[in-house]
């Protein structure tokens, strides 16, 4: 008799929360095949091995063309979810994603935003001000950092 547990697996995540000026952060939004629709934050999983710092770096390179200094972990994402995939197979997920706050180093000053890993999970990458960015569907991890930046950093 097959094992009714769905199968579990987790997800570590390095995400940036990176500002230009006082009103305007840096986003980026999924592409079609990407299960969720929307915007996040640039980011995403951090391979095996691999310093959630560098993943950080190599992430924001990939999604947005720009470079990247990850500060301080601002928060943690997480989100738990027994379900279907898209691909239908039912599975125990658990995402976590480390919020770091993050800076753009001198090679990306007015440097416009682009994603260089075409065919990858992000199609877009833009700034984007708070308030147009409170209209988007946002993903977790993006919403709170938002709710970060407009609570001063009290969530």
């Amino acid at each position: 008799m097959p094992d009714p547990t769905p199968p579990q697996r987790q997800r570590v995540a390095a995400y940036a929360l990176i500002r230009r000026g006082d009103d305007e952060l840096l986003l980026t939004r999924l592409a079609p095949q990407v299960a969720f629709k929307g915007w996040t934050l640039p980011g995403g999983g951090v391979d095996h091995g691999e310093h959630p710092r560098e993943a950080l770096r190599r992430e924001v390179l990939e999604e947005s063309g720009l470079h990247a200094e990850p500060g301080r972990i601002l928060d943690v994402y997480s989100h738990h979810y027994t379900g279907p995939r898209p691909d239908g197979l039912v599975e125990d997920y658990h995402a976590i994603g480390l919020v770091f706050e993050a800076t753009l180093l001198p090679q990306s000053y007015g440097v416009e935003p682009r994603v260089l890993d075409v065919g990858g999970s992000t199609d877009l990458a833009r700034w984007t001000s708070f308030d147009n960015a409170r209209a988007l569907s946002l993903t977790g991890s993006a919403r709170l950092a938002l709710t970060w930046l407009e609570t001063g950093g009290h969530p």
